[in-house]
């Protein structure tokens, strides 16, 4: 069993031996397994085991079991408690869902300091990741579960072996021979009394359609993983489609045109969407967006999509604060040189009070290089066919309570360069901004 995930690692995940590796260890049989065989093949490693404090005296338990194992195998353990439950309630998601969003959180956080101490002392890093101990029958349930869902070709290849910093070395193992492993050791583990419960889809997919499967057919774990490794190995060839099909109706990252929202076109617009957090109910809605009003968006926690004129637009959600001002460097210059949307020439002595940068707001009136009447901002930039995205983020800069220069766009007429002008002020944004 040791070469054989061995050549798996080699074949599947490519893990430099001398990388450090983080453990997610429960102190179950899967992941006190997997403690175990890598430690047999020489790898440096650390363990990471989470207390969600969901199971009362039996997370304690669980806790106790995995320091002393890790004590018993000299291996590094670091432990995090989460208070699981009010994070759930929080977030306005699920027990499970809760539970691996906090886990995987800290997972890269663990990455990341130990990347940062690691560049401090190691100018020849190998690199850290970690190993989570899924197996053959976790990725059978996994296509289950992705099926009911209606789930993409993406969700059809299950878990991979290796997604960014995290590893599954023993996905080519199944539960039977993690177990005939542990036994042939004499290695105990701790046992999940919730595994037993059919409150989770995962639970009665592992506990009632699984065994029915295999009385159907012995294989049917292999084969359903069969059919897992066959998808995955042709995704390459179905991105490149994709990316062709992008190109041809002119869909980019951000935006996708009307023209091309047809449910024939299903598929480019799941994966236009795909990890952005939306639904499929949202997703059939945007399907139809033809005939919705321009200006309707949908929210995922991450993202929001827009119906503008011609396209559907998407866009980040960023926390208030999370973008940081626009750097407007200020110069007095003799004459007027280079232009474009982002450099901006005042009359310096009309500009007599400190320059701010802000966020457009609701209300902002200014007077539009060569006109003299007023204009709201907000109908500037309609009529300059700026969508709404476009508009939250166009910053002004402004003298005390009026705006000199709606940024990238225009300059206020009441500030221009004329004939009277004695100094030029520039105003340009500073490089790689804009």
């Amino acid at each position: 069993m040791i070469e054989r995930v061995k050549a798996y690692i080699d074949r599947e995940i490519g893990l430099n031996p001398h990388a450090t590796v983080f453990i997610a260890l429960s102190g179950g049989a899967d992941s006190t397994a997997l403690l175990l065989i890598m430690k047999e093949l020489g790898c440096r490693l650390q363990a990471l085991h989470c207390n969600f404090h969901l199971r009362g005296e039996e997370s304690n338990r669980d806790q106790t079991f995995v320091e002393e194992l890790c004590r018993q195998n000299d291996v590094p353990l670091s432990v995090r408690h989460f208070e699981t439950e009010a994070y759930a309630k929080q977030q306005g998601v699920s027990i499970e869902m809760a539970a691996r969003d906090l886990r995987y959180s800290w997972f890269r956080e663990e990455l990341e300091r130990f990347k940062i101490q690691d560049s401090k002392c190691n100018t020849d890093s190998a690199g850290a990741f970690v190993a989570v101990a899924h197996h053959r029958d976790d990725q059978a349930e996994t296509l289950l579960l992705n099926l009911l869902r209606g789930t993409g070709l993406r969700g059809l290849a299950g878990m991979w072996p290796k997604n960014d910093s995290i590893v599954r070395p023993l996905l080519c193992m199944s539960r039977e021979e993690i177990l005939a492993f542990l036994k042939s050791k004499g290695q105990s583990y701790v046992t999940d009394s919730t595994n037993s419960e059919r409150t989770y889809q995962r639970n009665r997919i592992r506990l009632d359609v699984i065994p029915l499967l295999r009385e159907i057919n012995p294989a049917a774990v292999e084969h359903l993983c069969l059919a897992q490794d066959n998808v995955r190995d042709s995704l390459p060839y179905y991105w490149k489609g994709i990316e062709a099909a992008f190109r041809e109706f002119n869909i980019t990252e951000v935006c996708f045109p009307l023209h091309a929202l047809d449910f024939r076109y299903q598929t480019l617009f799941h994966e236009w969407l795909t990890g952005k957090g939306f639904n499929s109910d949202q997703e059939e809605e945007m399907l139809s967006a033809a005939k919705s009003e321009v200006g309707k968006m949908w929210f995922s926690k991450t993202h929001k999509v827009l119906r503008d004129r011609e396209a559907l637009l998407l866009t980040e959600i960023h926390s208030p604060g999370a973008k940081n001002l626009p750097d407007i460097r200020q110069e007095v210059v003799s004459c007027i040189g280079e232009t474009g949307p982002y450099v901006a020439y005042f009359d310096a002595d009309l500009v007599t009070q400190p320059i701010e940068v802000r966020l457009v707001r609701k209300g902002d009136v200014f007077v539009p290089f060569g006109m003299k009447g007023r204009k709201l901002v907000s109908d500037f930039l309609t009529d300059i066919k700026l969508n709404r995205f476009e508009k939250a983020e166009t910053y002004v800069a402004t003298q005390g309570d009026n705006i000199i220069w709606l940024i990238g766009h225009r300059s206020d007429n009441r500030y221009r360069v004329t004939d009277t002008t004695k100094r030029i002020l520039k105003l340009s944004l500073h490089s790689g901004q804009g």
